[in-house]
């Protein structure tokens, strides 16, 4: 089924449609747009199945795509536009000269209007998560939108990159986005994790040896160095590879030659490597536990990824991506209501993107057959704080002593309610002011407050 909002009362057209749809129907989008879709197959473009819709909006002429993305020119005003449908339910956000409507088609051909920023967000972050299908990083925080940017611009070149960042917060998936924008994009992809591995097996995983060169090689092996030859090789937890190793892995980067194990000739290899690291390696260094020239040869274009408490731009764009890619297909919850994205952006994730996963495959789990998940099936490894309604403001109240932080949740929750606190105060207890200054929605501090009231932080009936 085809939707498609021609007619709207500000510049610039919406068109919607299914998936399967899409790339057939370039023609009727280059004339209410002024591009046409690339030829490229549904699959490239949205997840049929999942009746997943894409949406495009701009101004009647201009624009560009590229690859499955349309960009918009310097000139243009913002835009934005966003769809996903799953058991008829469909959402629209626009963003047009600083003014944003949300649209909600609640039925055949009934189209709804309303001004509430929270299903604006809500619509933004399913659009984010949609338009990342097949692989591409999902960001909606504008530290990780940077980010990508700046590794838009290094892909181009053959330099070594280090990736840094705690672990669980995407560094493979970062790596892959720098391999797909290189020119070595049609070459292969491979990673290794250095802890993962036998010291007494890295050698040859990585450098390749001769037949008979240690007990057991009754074959000769390439490793991993020839098997990405032309592309791009992922060190993850390059902190981990032994003293030993790590002589040979500058000789490979340095002159782009190896020696397999039992060789007595070097192999000239044409790699590209990524390494990633959840240590400090300047401190490594100064422990002797990793060589300074390697450092050097490594660290030419860092990139530090923050933990995902960093980026809370991030949460409700990847929460919406991984019940995309685990409800199964025709079938469970489409959607993530307010409160349950509330809920998530509530929590300090120790565990980073992995842990979120996780959060949200348990929510599906206990969602059985609703069509959408709210925060009643939002259960996180530690225990939820439950969040009362929130009362009156009375800015002059004194919080109430908190308990002890007990673990690193705790210790970041009792972080970040100072932080609340203190701003809240600042601006004599206006919410909205306070939201703003923390760079949060109003829907979303509400929660805070409430869940801070809760564990203690505030007095009843006071500063929240």
């Amino acid at each position: 089924m085809r939707q498609s909002f021609a007619e709207t009362k500000r510049p610039g057209a919406i068109t919607m449609q299914a998936a399967k749809e899409q790339a057939a129907d370039s023609h009727t989008a280059k004339g209410m747009t002024g591009c046409a879709p690339p030829d490229l197959p549904p699959a490239q473009i949205g997840r049929s199945g999942h009746d997943i819709l894409t949406s495009m909006t701009l101004p009647l002429m201009g624009g560009s795509w590229q690859r499955d993305r349309i960009v918009l020119g310097d000139a243009m005003p913002p835009v934005m536009a966003a769809g996903i449908a799953r058991s008829g339910r469909v959402a629209i956000a626009l963003d047009h000269a600083r003014t944003q409507p949300a649209l909600a088609l609640t039925g055949e051909g009934q189209v709804a209007l309303s001004y509430d920023p929270a299903a604006l967000g809500e619509a933004r972050a399913a659009l984010i998560a949609a338009s990342a299908q097949g692989g591409w990083p999902v960001a909606g925080d504008p530290q990780t939108m940077a980010l990508l940017t700046l590794a838009e611009r290094i892909a181009a070149s053959d330099i070594p990159v280090l990736l840094e960042g705690p672990t669980g917060t995407g560094k493979e998936v970062l790596a892959r986005f720098v391999h797909r924008l290189s020119a070595r994009a049609a070459g292969p992809f491979v990673a290794v994790n250095c802890a993962a591995m036998p010291e007494a097996m890295l050698e040859a995983l990585l450098f390749g040896h001769k037949k008979g060169a240690f007990t057991g090689a009754a074959e000769a092996g390439e490793g991993l160095f020839r098997a990405a030859d032309r592309g791009t090789l992922l060190l993850d937890e390059i902190g981990e590879l032994p003293l030993a190793l790590q002589s040979k892995m500058l000789r490979a980067l340095q002159e782009g030659e190896i020696l397999p194990l039992g060789a007595t000739k070097p192999v000239k290899v044409d790699v590209r490597v990524v390494a990633a690291t959840n240590r400090h390696l300047a401190a490594e260094v100064e422990a002797g536990r990793f060589r300074e020239d390697l450092l050097y040869r490594l660290n030419v274009f860092p990139l530090a990824l923050p933990a995902l408490r960093d980026r809370p731009g991030d949460i409700a764009p990847l929460a919406f991506a991984m019940l995309l890619r685990h409800v199964p297909t025709g079938a469970g919850p489409g959607w993530l209501s307010s409160d349950a994205l509330a809920a998530l952006e509530m929590h300090a994730w120790p565990g980073n993107v992995r842990e979120l996963e996780n959060v949200i495959r348990r929510a599906i789990l206990l969602a059985g057959g609703a069509a959408m998940l709210t925060a009643a099936h939002i259960v996180f490894d530690t225990a939820v704080r439950a969040a009362a309604s929130p009362a009156p403001l009375a800015a002059d109240a004194p919080p109430a002593r908190a308990a002890a932080p007990r673990s690193l949740s705790d210790v970041a929750f009792a972080s970040e309610a100072q932080a609340i606190l203190e701003t809240l105060t600042r601006h004599g207890g206006n919410r909205l002011a306070t939201a703003r200054s923390l760079g949060i929605s109003e829907r979303t501090l509400r929660y805070r407050l409430a869940s801070m009231r809760g564990a203690g932080m505030l007095a009843a009936g006071g500063a929240a």
